[in-house]
């Protein structure tokens, strides 16, 4: 039982990796991610910080749904 319950994890997070693989590829595509309101962009002379603060919080609340689905 101990061999198959770590397969079946490794499946899982297999399947998981390739979606988010796949997320990341196609993630160009949508125009407003790393453009919400709430996003830091603080741009000076020789310098330039960009922290996507909106998008971080609504992207950790999509996985957090996402995983309590599959938990259930």
């Amino acid at each position: 039982m101990g061999l198959e319950l770590i397969g079946r994890f490794m499946i899982l997070s297999g399947i998981i990796l390739l979606l988010l693989g796949g997320i990341f590829i196609m993630a160009k595509n949508i125009p407003f991610i790393g453009h919400l309101p709430g996003d830091i962009l603080i741009r000076k002379e020789n310098f330039s910080f960009y922290f996507p603060l909106t998008t971080c919080i609504l992207l950790s609340l999509l996985f957090s749904l996402i995983f309590w689905l599959f938990h259930r």
